[in-house]
């Protein structure tokens, strides 16, 4: 039931101008998979030049909505128009072609093939019966310069980091010249450069009268974005906003149908042990060079800068993933040299990498098999692995971090906020001394950021030394006890919480 304060905002919210006609009309949309009803009656216009964040925790069906509206899967009930005529897209080739694009929150980019070959996939360029490669890397060139990504568009996509990605994935989508564009959780994978450029190609394609469905968990995005807000709750539309200009608990009470007081956990002060020290350390290729710092007993210590400072070389080196040019890491007061992560782990240092599906989690297998990773020295000691025992062990993590789902249950069927939290279980079961956690909400709703949240303190709080490597500054600032800040590879400071801030952040890591 929504609350009083959010009643009286909606009943005096301004309504469209009158005579506007909604491009995208949307009128009770319903969808059952087998004999779960994943949406029931949702109504939702959208008007030509304008933004309409849609917001829901995962499960909400925010995704399953705009699948629909993408010609992804056919709705059980209800009925569609667009631009004043009956739309029922029969797929996304159809879809696209009425002018409605989709850019998914997991990327479905082709790796073994060059960015402009994934621009353009599906609708190849062709002059005189020939691909038009040189149009097609013009024009994909042109697109990337525009989100601040200066690559040859010939890059295979493979070798590009997630971000780099994700902005390809944009850019794709806005090669659509499409009239509708959805965008599901565009900047997950974004620094805040990346993030303000991709929204001033937003502010400029609104004013064109391209009209934006965006879908995202970062709540203070919205307020610079959106024209209007719209909430999904157990597949129904449970709010309705005229304004983006609302404060982030009422939009969390639409979310999660309570009261929520607070999203960060309230973390302990660390002791004076030292746990980690990193001595001038230098990565391969100099991606991060001469960077020293120490982690206490208790202490979460994050890690800002923006995509490229070399944030996610750094906590890679340290678990042992990546080889190190120069420079020293302790634990414990003893100099330690990892020839890979299988050393990290035996000496207390474990990761939780940035893209939990690709590195996190083995999709098509079990929760229980994805927990015993990395643990067969604990599951079976003695060389036999008995199922019965990796059940036992995968459902004693389960229940330690409140995962829901089953030992038995492919972790593809998780949610996101569950991968992660089951990616974080299998190496709690180790009590490791340093805990790496990079990007550790990313794609990763309101409801279950808090759950990680407080995870995170109840690892400091079990006396680990925490590393979080985050693009959420308000992430960074609400967890830590001090910030290292990054910038092109180059230690610019570390900030006491007391100094820390985002104005100080963004100019140490701009500097």
């Amino acid at each position: 039931m929504n609350s009083p304060s959010l009643l009286s905002e909606q009943d005096n919210a301004p309504d469209p101008p009158k005579g506007w006609v909604p491009r995208l009309s949307v009128r009770g949309i319903a969808k059952i998979f087998d004999t779960n009803q994943v949406l029931s009656g949702i109504d939702l216009d959208v008007y030509e030049g304008e933004v309409v964040a849609l917001l829901g925790e995962n499960g909400a069906g925010k995704s399953t909505l705009s699948s629909i509206i993408a010609g992804l899967i056919q709705p059980s009930a209800g009925a569609m128009s667009w631009e004043g005529q009956p739309y029922a897209p029969g797929s996304p080739g159809e879809a696209i072609e009425a002018g409605i694009g989709l850019i998914h929150q997991e990327m479905r980019l082709l790796r073994d093939l060059s960015i402009s070959e994934n621009v353009f996939v599906g609708r190849l360029l062709m002059r005189g019966g020939r691909i038009d490669r040189e149009t097609m890397d013009r024009r994909a060139a042109e697109q990337l310069h525009r989100l601040g990504l200066d690559v040859p568009p010939t890059i295979l996509v493979r070798n590009l980091k997630v971000a780099a990605q994700q902005q390809v994935e944009i850019a794709k989508a806005l090669t659509l010249k499409a009239r509708l564009l959805i965008l599901d959780e565009p900047t997950a994978a974004l620094g805040g450069e990346e993030t303000d450029r991709l929204f001033a190609q937003v502010d400029q394609l609104r004013k064109q009268g391209v009209s934006f469905i965006y879908i995202s968990h970062r709540l203070e995005e919205i307020a610079r974005i959106a024209d209007r807000i719209v909430v999904l709750r157990d597949g129904r539309l449970v709010a309705t906003h005229q304004s983006a200009q609302v404060p982030v608990n009422i939009l969390l009470e639409n979310m999660v149908g309570r009261s929520v007081d607070r999203i960060f956990a309230k973390i302990e002060e660390p002791t004076d042990k030292e746990v980690l020290r990193i001595d001038r350390l230098t990565g391969v290729k100099s991606v991060f060079r001469d960077v020293s710092f120490s982690v206490r007993v208790g202490e979460v210590f994050g890690i800002a800068g923006i995509v490229g400072a070399g944030r996610t070389e750094l906590v890679r080196a340290i678990a042992g993933v990546d080889p190190i040019k120069s420079g020293s890491v302790a634990i414990d007061g003893r100099t330690v040299h990892f020839k890979g992560p299988s050393d990290a782990i035996k000496a207390g240092v474990v990761l939780v990498p940035e893209d939990r599906k690709a590195q996190g989690v083995v999709l098509d297998h079990t929760v229980a098999f994805n927990l015993a990773l990395g643990n067969f020295d604990l599951v079976a000691p003695n060389g036999w692995l008995f199922p019965s025992k990796v059940t036992s062990f995968a459902e004693g993590a389960i229940k330690r971090l409140g995962v829901k789902g089953q030992a038995n249950q492919l972790a593809r069927f998780l949610s996101g906020g569950n991968q992660q939290k089951a990616v974080i279980a299998r190496w709690i079961s180790r009590s490791p001394k340093v805990f790496i956690l990079d990007e550790p909400t990313r794609g990763i709703d309101m409801g279950a950021r808090a759950a990680i949240y407080e995870t995170i303190a109840g690892l400091a709080r079990a006396g680990m030394a925490v590393v979080i490597v985050s693009s959420d500054l308000e992430e960074v600032l609400g967890l830590s006890h001090r910030v290292l800040v990054l910038a092109r590879g180059q230690q610019k400071g570390i900030l006491g919480q007391a100094e820390a801030s985002n104005v100080k952040i963004m100019e140490l890591a701009t500097s």
